[in-house]
């Protein structure tokens, strides 16, 4: 081979070479340009929400505004709204009994017990005996000095004290009642009782007027 064949190969290599440079240059602009598409204008949006954006102004809360509720935002939406704030259940509590009543009901329950308790306690007899007894009815001054009243549930005896209480029971039909000595008498033999015209009434001896009695002194209270 001479130097026309020598020639002939570098130029063929240089022309390779060449070549070779251009297509890397034509596959390293397509690559470049695919690229560029597929990130298209969404990677450019992106880019541009991920980038640092200034803070807007904040006014300063005034005085009204730092110690009440903050109103919501009015360019949010109102579904926005209810979700950021659920509504919480109010509860209604129940009826209590005030202290002061409980009290005062307690203290009147106490004042009845007491009442019943003395209702209920009998009086204590220091005598008793038997007699007739006779009642009266015109109106007059008693030995007590009290005018003398035929309602009421009183009686005369000749030497019990003033104010005494007496039970008086009719033999003929246990009828009983209690009376207060308030006048003298009778002065008459075999009675030792003169009663009102109502205590006479409750034992049921108004029709014979005179009627056999066992009577109880009652202690004072």
């Amino acid at each position: 081979m001479g130097r026309s064949g020598e020639h002939r190969l570098k130029r063929h290599f240089r022309n390779l070479v060449i070549i070779s440079g251009v297509a890397a240059a034509v596959l390293a602009a397509g690559a470049w340009a695919l690229a560029s598409a597929g990130r298209g204008p969404g990677a450019t949006r992106a880019a541009l929400d991920t980038a640092p954006q200034a803070d807007q102004p904040r006014t300063a809360p005034d005085r009204a505004s730092r110690g009440g509720r903050r109103s919501p935002d009015p360019s949010a939406s109102p579904s926005a709204s209810a979700s950021a704030e659920p509504s919480q259940p109010t509860e209604t509590p129940a009826p209590t009994k005030a202290p002061e009543e409980s009290g005062s009901s307690g203290a009147q329950d106490a004042l009845k017990a007491q009442a019943k308790k003395k209702k209920k306690r009998k009086s204590r007899v220091v005598r008793t005996g038997s007699c007739e007894a006779s009642y009266y009815w015109q109106g007059q001054t008693t030995a007590s000095g009290e005018r003398f009243d035929p309602d009421e549930l009183t009686a005369a005896h000749r030497s019990l004290p003033m104010g005494t209480k007496v039970r008086v029971i009719n033999k003929n039909n246990g009828r009983s009642v209690t009376v207060r000595i308030n006048d003298r008498g009778p002065f008459v033999g075999g009675r030792c009782l003169d009663l009102s015209r109502a205590a006479m009434a409750k034992v049921g001896g108004t029709g014979s007027g005179v009627i056999p009695v066992r009577y109880q002194v009652l202690a004072r209270a």
